[in-house]
């Protein structure tokens, strides 16, 4: 009916949560509501008839470090993260900082900006380069799930029914090279590309660029071109680097020519930096 009356749950433990959402199939978890305002963009919102409300669920606010990770509870917003200051991996930090306004910032959870639908949103560029792992929940159990393995296809996330991602786990490795760039696009659809690299005693031991469109593109290729190399890096080592790139991007979908200069432009000034 019409004028139906919208069901709010506020469950305060997972039992609680899944209980209702096996009663009310339904129900939409609802967590910082910016997702929903983007959608409908219109001055009176309009919201699913049935809500199940994250906000009391204080296991997803947690935040805790141990030696190899940093952990965030679903439900950290974007401003705590940032926040965190030096202990959050430059590139999460920058790329979250560049996400709308304070204000937005201080509503937009970090799993639902993973989790939103009609588009992949810039933070998991960063989280897929640095090897995240995530939590996913059902009522009997839980499991973890490589940041590159979460999105199935644009708009599809390895989320089964009635499952809730809970928790992101970040390792600490140091990098000793971290560049971000954001293109300019509508939100949902924006360019992002991470570019990360690590060294051992003069020595390139790891290197991941990952670039976002309605999807995540990783060239696994260029990256063995580079591994064990020395620095700086041979001129002729980095233009094969180069080269080795702008093939892959030109097979991209999705992506025009401006872009796919902009993207290898970028790429192109960071392995100059990289090289003698």
């Amino acid at each position: 009916m019409a004028d139906q009356l919208n069901l709010v749950f506020f469950p305060s433990s997972y039992s609680e949560l899944f209980n209702a959402w096996h009663r009310y199939p339904i129900a939409v978890p609802y967590a910082g509501g910016t997702a929903l305002i983007r959608e409908h963009g219109r001055p009176i919102l309009e919201l699913p008839s049935i809500i199940l409300s994250l906000e009391r669920l204080e296991e997803m606010r947690r935040i805790s470090r141990s030696e190899r990770y940093l952990e965030i509870g679903a439900m950290a917003n974007l401003s705590q993260i940032i926040d965190l200051g030096k202990i959050v991996p430059a590139a999460l930090r920058h790329c979250l900082e560049s996400i709308a306004g304070p204000q937005l910032r201080n509503m937009a959870t970090i799993g639902g900006s993973l989790c939103f639908r009609d588009g992949r949103l810039d933070s998991s560029a960063a989280l897929t380069a640095l090897d995240a792992q995530y939590e996913l929940r059902n009522a009997q159990s839980s499991r973890w799930i490589s940041a590159s393995r979460f999105f199935a296809a644009p708009g599809l996330s390895a989320l089964k029914p009635q499952e809730l991602l809970t928790r992101i786990r970040i390792p600490l490795d140091s990098w000793d090279y971290s560049a971000y760039k954001k293109f300019a696009g509508q939100v949902g659809h924006s360019k992002v590309v991470i570019f990360l690299a690590k060294t051992q005693k003069n020595v390139l031991s790891d290197i991941r660029i990952v670039y976002k469109t309605d999807t995540l593109w990783r060239n696994k290729d260029s990256e063995s071109i580079l591994a064990g190399k020395q620095l700086p890096l041979n001129r002729r080592i980095a233009a094969d680097f180069i080269k080795s790139w702008e093939a892959f991007a030109s097979g991209l979908r999705n992506v025009d020519e401006l872009s796919r200069k902009e993207l290898i432009n970028f790429i192109e000034v960071n392995i100059n930096n990289l090289s003698d």
